[in-house]
């Protein structure tokens, strides 16, 4: 009974609750255990983050005109601070509530047998213990707060964005570049508390694929006749909508850096093909790309599939041909009415059902959606290259 129970007990599994930064906000009160309050620290860290550089702008009157590219006018940096910033951190307990329910899938739909449930535990506690590691976040918070500002340089876009006349944040003048006040906050606070909550959703991804790799790597009770055509992981697709926050944060952050460099530079919104193109792939590979981890194991439980049911339809078409066309069956053996018919029918569909098996847990819907949802902060952008008038009439004129 015990062992029936914590089969389907759901495991304790998450990618956010865990970690030095996360006991810190816990102490703070701006998170609870279960990752509540959320709200607060979305208000909290954002406002930490943005509204420094917004007083340190009005007094040092570069938050508008003067400078080339005055603080209210800089969309990068409120889109990153104001709109990205919050969906990375509403990502995290969106994640959290849903990474529980889909490792419990692996225990819950027979994929993980019994015999094999000491092997899965273990490859969860190794998750666990990574996502704990205070070596890591030291790690990353040494990067972005001592050596991010050397890696993301200061001065870029300063002459080209500022059209000479500098940003905000600071200026090019007599050969050096000269930093404001306001500045010193973006630099040394605000841009490495944003990517440190950044690279640390780079690093839980990498725990999930690695836990996603560790587990595929195990005897799996994969059913090629699955009616989700993946062999029963089809329920793994549904990690996709918790990164869906994550996706709309990186498209912002693009947005933002293209819209600067067209209301600014004069640039064109086709000039960023690539830029797009690479970020589509970039977010595509970020979350789908774990996924594919299970594309060996989906193609030997198809061809194992195909193999066994293959032998299994052999057997019983030759059976039924026996029986009913050569004769086999007994004159007082009625044809209609009789479950033969309807038994070779079902083991047809079983059959294309293992057929149609796709290397990938996931569809091509699944891949649509997320390459609209990344795209989405930037469309209006094109209202940069096609007037709102001219957009609305050609709508119009394709319905009439």
């Amino acid at each position: 009974m015990d062992t029936i129970h914590k089969l389907q007990e759901p495991p304790d599994f998450s990618l956010v609750i865990g970690g030095p930064v996360y006991h810190l906000l816990v102490r703070s009160r701006l998170a609870t255990p279960a990752l509540e309050l959320v709200h607060r620290r979305i208000v909290f860290i954002t406002l930490f983050a943005w509204l420094p550089l917004l007083l340190l702008s009005l007094v040092n009157g570069k938050a508008w005109g003067v400078v080339g590219l005055p603080f209210l006018y800089d969309i990068e940096t409120h889109t990153r601070f104001l709109v990205a910033l919050p969906l990375l951190i509403a990502a995290e307990l969106l994640v959290h509530k849903r990474m529980r329910l889909i490792v419990g899938n692996f225990i819950e739909r027979g994929i993980i047998t019994e015999a094999v449930l000491p092997k899965f535990n273990d490859v969860i506690a190794s998750a666990l213990k990574l996502r704990n590691s205070v070596t890591i976040e030291v790690s990353l918070f040494i990067l972005v707060f001592v050596a991010g500002h050397y890696i993301w340089s200061t001065v870029s876009g300063i002459e080209e964005i500022g059209m000479g006349a500098g940003t905000w944040y600071a200026t090019v003048a007599d050969g050096g570049t000269h930093i404001f006040p306001a500045g010193y906050w973006y630099i040394f606070i605000s841009r490495p508390l944003f990517q440190f909550i950044l690279l640390r959703w780079y690093f839980r991804i990498f725990i999930w694929a690695r836990f996603l790799w560790q587990t595929s790597r195990l005897e799996l009770n994969l059913i090629p006749t699955h009616p989700d055509r993946a062999a029963g992981l089809g329920f793994l697709s549904g990690i996709c909508d918790a990164f869906v926050p994550l996706l709309l944060a990186q498209g912002t952050m693009v947005t933002g850096l293209i819209a600067n460099l067209i209301f600014f530079t004069g640039a064109k919104l086709i000039d960023f093909q690539l830029e797009i193109l690479g970020t589509l792939g970039f977010v595509l590979l970020l979350v789908l790309g774990p996924l594919m981890i299970f594309s060996p194991a989906l193609m030997r439980a198809r061809r194992t599939g195909l193999r066994e049911y293959g032998i299994l339809a052999s057997r019983y078409v030759n059976e039924f041909d026996h029986k009913w066309v050569r004769g086999g069956a007994t004159d007082n053996e009625p044809l209609v009415g009789s479950g033969d018919i309807q038994s070779l029918a079902d083991l047809g569909t079983s059959f294309q059902v293992i057929r149609d098996i796709d290397p990938f847990p996931f569809g091509k819907k699944t891949v649509v959606q997320l390459i609209f949802l990344t795209i989405l902060p930037g469309l209006p952008l094109v209202l940069t290259m096609i007037p709102l008038e001219e957009l609305i009439l050609k709508f119009l004129g394709s319905i009439f």
